[in-house]
């Protein structure tokens, strides 16, 4: 299965980089993993409704771009459903299949994701009601998406 991340925003801080890295390579012997990232639209300090629009769909075309045909899309997002990690490893395992081998996550920028990129994914995902800081997203995302190959393969990290 080929597992791709599409990201807008870099990683900051050393610490949430290397706990990407330890997952990704984890991941490894479950899938193909691949991290995107794109730099997200340029804004000014304190943007218009008009201009966060015009800056997610600017986004979203890139995001689109990078997007394997047919693939089985999640869109991250905080109007999204909210599964436990059992319910994940299923539809993981399910958009899999329907994806033809390709299941994409995507992680908007501090603004969120265009409508059109929602409406193009077949699973909206919410990691919780809380708030998190933006980059910490992309490290609960490859945990979960970890736990979730575990989960369907009977492995001893799910506990």
């Amino acid at each position: 299965m080929n597992v791709t991340v599409i990201c807008l925003g870099k990683l900051k801080e050393a610490y949430l980089r290397d706990a990407c890295a330890e997952y990704v390579k984890r991941l490894g012997a479950f899938c193909k993993i691949q991290l995107v990232e794109l730099s997200p639209a340029k804004l000014p300090e304190n943007p218009s409704k008009a201009q966060i629009e015009s800056a997610l769909e600017d986004e979203a075309r890139r995001i689109f771009e990078k997007i394997p045909k047919g693939a089985a899309c999640f869109a991250m997002c905080i109007e999204g459903k909210q599964y436990s990690s059992e319910n994940f490893s299923a539809i993981l395992q399910t958009a899999g299949v329907e994806g033809g081998s390709n299941a994409v996550f995507i992680i908007g920028s501090s603004f969120g994701l265009s409508e059109k990129v929602k409406a193009a994914c077949k699973y909206l995902l919410s990691m919780s009601e809380m708030t998190f800081p933006h980059q910490l997203a992309r490290v609960m995302l490859l945990e979960q998406i970890y736990r979730g190959f575990q989960i369907s393969s009977g492995g001893k990290y799910h506990k």
